[in-house]
């Protein structure tokens, strides 16, 4: 059976949105992870951190998981990474002097907005198959699943509990940007 065939076969079953879904992030992911691997010698979760950081100047590094979740080790070493390049620096906490808050440098700036320019591209590129109009529609229904309370806990699955008390008034906040 021929890749093609393979695909709209698991597209076609049960789990179809889930497979859809997983095979648009997955198939995203492996081209932008390759991409920033092999031109800025990076993992992808080191650029979304560093993406993180400077959207919100002095984040703290757990608060990045409120957005991209991944494993806290995981955006540590991309901390630690973003930090020996001289792409990040910590500064204490006006509130409290051992909490450490992240800030990009001039020099990650520049990366990022190298990383960003191509990112944009690609975007482009990736849903160029779409109208304006359903591009809308498609970011819309995305956000509201994004939102919801299900993405990042299961009943179902046993998960009760979000990972951040934050999460859920941050991706509300979110929803409510765009809707309005």
């Amino acid at each position: 059976m021929a890749l093609n065939e393979k695909l709209a076969t698991v597209l076609a079953g049960d789990l179809r949105e889930l497979m859809l879904v997983s095979y648009i992030v997955l198939g995203n992911n492996a081209v932008t992870n390759r991409f920033i691997e092999r031109c800025y010698g990076m993992p992808v979760h080191a650029w979304s951190s560093l993406y993180a950081i400077d959207r919100f100047p002095g984040i703290r590094a757990k608060e990045i998981r409120t957005i991209f979740p991944r494993p806290q080790n995981t955006i540590s070493r991309a901390i630690s990474l973003l930090e020996q390049r001289g792409y990040v620096r910590q500064g204490a906490s006006e509130s409290d002097g051992r909490e450490k808050r992240l800030f990009a440098t001039t020099e990650g700036q520049q990366i990022l907005a190298e990383m960003t320019a191509m990112s944009l591209r690609r975007q482009a590129e990736l849903f160029a198959p779409l109208t304006a109009e359903e591009r809308d529609t498609f970011f819309g229904l995305a956000l509201k699943i994004a939102a919801g309370q299900n993405l990042l806990q299961s009943v179902v699955l046993g998960s009760h509990e979000a990972p951040s008390s934050t999460l859920a008034s941050d991706q509300n906040l979110a929803q409510s940007a765009y809707l309005d």
